[in-house]
């Protein structure tokens, strides 16, 4: 058998690409930037083809820099990030840039919908409250503002599903990714007609849906010339990001939850039988049998990314110098601020906010500034401004009835011990942190593996596959303080949102 496995996970910011042996080593890996474009307030757009250019070159060079032979790959698993809406024709052409997970535009399309249908009504279906991040407003978004494109659609397509079919020719819908349909009945895990109908939804453009580590086809001899990798490569249908993940970080059996984060942060807890609430987010799992009862947060760790972008010229410069990272140098000035940072707030709603809030005009807040504050009173008020939203997330999931002990985390920002032990003390939660950066990339491998026959199941595939690197304790004098601030950060937010509503509705 062929002793190697690929991921390719589809962020919002980069692609990644990783190859792995049985034993989830990673032997070869890199990443390929591409764009986000923000055409308007409250749009948040990419680029398909571009995802496809970035990973067929960053494949090209996996394959130069290493000893790893293409014919060596024995399947290969994708995953993305959620709600993409790619309109593609016959041919599989993209027609237009698709919107994706932060995108907003279509609020209104989304208020109409739930008092025509009925929220209750959208909700017992498909577990999720409408909102404009999903897939599902962006299709009847089309209809009334993109007709050209919208009478030219074959299939709507999600991100991973338009990689698979640039690698196989087929046009699928993982079981996964279906959450991002209102239309897609989160008990059965089927296409609601009913619901596509009095959404407005043609049941022909939804692709047939099928489990995530699925074979759907093997590399085409034009995808092969594209990418290096070898025609008649297995690929599976793979699935969410998060999702991935969340089987990356170990999380199969119920009440395992995984801490994200990536760009945007969050949580999934596994469950075994079905809990909606409409202020969370309910998506199938990726491992058969089981839901992810979600928050996510548009803040996480594109929020530092951003801090850094905008002031971190000081620490790039003196990372050019003493080799060490920005983002290290960043960790080292938030170390010096005691915890709570001296009274700084930082709400994380960078991109309108997600769960719980469900809010696409809230704002970013710092509140607290004074002389006394300092670059890293900015960067720590950030981290645990993350935190605060993860917390929020975490106690809606316990009214829910979902029961939480421990957070695996992943993702970029579990790199940072110090960031990984603000969530521990914000939280109360302990925290395990496997192999974050490859955590996503490794769950969909994992996928391709056991679509293979590689492992028998996936009980055996996380076995052998992932390892625990740390170990975070709450420190419970840390926690008082921060319960001290996650009232305050609560009530921030309260004081602020119908501002934050009325100023968002003036400006679209």
């Amino acid at each position: 058998m062929k002793p190697y496995l690929l991921g390719i996970d589809i962020g919002t910011s980069a692609c990644k690409i990783a190859v792995f042996d049985r034993n989830g080593t990673v032997l070869e890996a890199a990443t390929g930037e591409y764009e986000v474009y923000y055409p308007q307030t409250g749009w948040a757009e990419q680029d398909p083809d571009e995802w496809w250019r970035v990973i067929c070159s960053t494949m090209k060079y996996i394959f130069s820099k290493s000893q790893i032979k293409p014919e060596e790959i024995a399947g290969i698993g994708i995953d993305g990030q959620s709600w993409s809406a790619i309109a593609v024709d016959k041919e599989g052409s993209v027609l237009t840039n698709t919107p994706i997970w932060m995108d907003t535009r279509a609020d209104d399309i989304c208020r109409e919908l739930s008092e025509k249908v009925g929220e209750q009504r959208i909700f017992e279906v498909a577990g999720n409250s409408l909102q404009p991040s999903y897939s599902t407003a962006k299709i009847i978004w089309y209809q009334r503002n993109m007709p050209q494109v919208y009478e030219k659609i074959h299939k709507v397509l999600q991100s991973n599903s338009y990689i698979a079919y640039k690698l196989t020719g087929q046009m699928t819908q993982d079981i996964s990714q279906g959450y991002g349909f209102h239309c897609f009945d989160m008990h059965t895990g089927t296409w609601d007609e009913g619901m596509c109908e009095a959404l407005g939804i043609p049941v022909h453009i939804l692709p047939d849906i099928h489990p995530c580590h699925e074979v759907i086809g093997t590399v085409t001899n034009a995808a092969a010339a594209q990418s290096g990798l070898a025609e008649g490569t297995p690929v599976v249908a793979g699935g969410l990001d998060a999702a991935c993940g969340t089987l990356g970080a170990g999380v199969i059996h119920a009440g395992e939850t995984q801490e994200q984060g990536g760009q945007a942060g969050g949580m999934s807890i596994c469950i075994d039988s079905y809990k909606a609430d409409p202020r969370l987010i309910l998506s199938v799992h990726v491992v058969p049998g089981k839901w992810l009862l979600q928050g996510g947060t548009t803040g996480g760790g594109g929020a530092m990314r951003w801090l850094e972008k905008e002031f971190g010229a000081f620490e790039r410069e003196e990372g050019r110098r003493t080799g060490k990272s920005s983002l290290d140098l960043f960790n080292e000035a938030a170390r010096n601020v005691p915890p709570g940072s001296d009274g700084l707030i930082f709400l994380p709603y960078m991109a309108g906010e997600r769960s719980p809030l469900w809010n696409p005009y809230a704002k970013g807040v710092y509140y607290g500034m004074d002389f006394g504050k300092t670059k890293g009173h900015f960067i720590r008020a950030a981290m645990e401004g993350v935190a605060m939203s993860l917390r929020h997330n975490l106690e809606v999931a316990t009214e829910a009835g979902a029961s939480v002990d421990v957070l695996r985390a992943m993702g970029g920002s579990a790199n940072s011990l110090l960031w990984t032990q603000i969530k521990s003390d914000v939280t109360g939660k302990p925290v395990i942190v496997p192999s974050s950066d490859t955590a996503t990339t490794l769950g969909a491998a994992i996928l391709a593996g056991v679509g293979v026959g590689i492992y028998e199941d996936f009980e055996e595939a996380v076995k052998l596959t992932v390892e625990n690197k740390r170990y975070h304790v709450p420190n419970q004098a840390d926690s008082k303080t921060y319960d001290r601030n996650y009232r305050k950060y609560l009530s921030l937010y309260e004081h602020l949102k119908d501002m934050m509503v009325q100023e968002g509705e003036n400006e679209s």
